[in-house]
């Protein structure tokens, strides 16, 4: 089987990397309850790290290395698309030499980060009927923009993903929200003022 090649941004791999691992992680928070007893609270994914290892072999393989180190050193979020993988905005956050470079023989590690604010656009739509910004459009159809709009919390919500998808702080967001006591914990059919 012959697979397309692993690329970032502007960069395609020669060939593709020979370890390439993705890290899944869901944050949860534990409250206690009365009587010794306890409640989780799932706070949502976080972003997928993708990780890998490879290799340049041959003649320019060192200068291989040095336009992967060009694209690392633009910084900025970009594509990244492996032949058998989920593509994902990230950010190209390490790239490492593994051990002392030849002109033919270069081994090398890479860390990417996922980006989530690629996907603030499906946040809203996602979270299901009867969720999402009230309050939002006046009677002429436009935007009242004075108005106070509220989100609907669902399940998977938090404080810190509803100010990423209404392009607020998360501070901005607790301030708009003085009768959430504890930010870290927000209950299904509540309504948060994000405006």
């Amino acid at each position: 089987m012959i697979l397309s090649p692993m690329r970032y941004k502007s960069y395609v791999w020669p060939h593709n990397p020979r370890v390439y691992s993705i890290d899944y992680e869901r944050k949860m928070a534990v409250h206690k309850t009365p009587f010794g007893l306890f409640r989780l609270q799932d706070l949502g994914r976080t972003n997928r790290i993708m990780e890998g290892e490879g290799e340049f072999v041959g003649e320019g393989a060192y200068a291989q290395f040095g336009q992967l180190a060009n694209v690392f050193y633009n910084g900025g979020p970009g594509l990244l698309v492996h032949p058998l993988w989920q593509a994902a905005n990230a950010y190209f956050v390490s790239l490492r030499l593994e051990q002392e470079p030849r002109p033919d023989y270069v081994r090398y590690s890479f860390a990417f980060w996922e980006d989530d604010s690629w996907y603030t656009g499906l946040a809203v739509q996602e979270s299901g009927a009867g969720a999402g910004v009230q309050g939002e459009a006046d009677a002429g159809g436009g935007t009242a923009a004075r108005e106070p709009a509220y989100h609907r919390v669902v399940k998977g919500d938090t404080l810190w993903a509803l100010a990423g998808t209404y392009g607020l702080s998360l501070e901005e967001l607790i301030a708009l929200n003085p009768q959430i006591k504890n930010p870290n914990l927000i209950v299904v059919g509540e309504e948060v003022r994000v405006r």
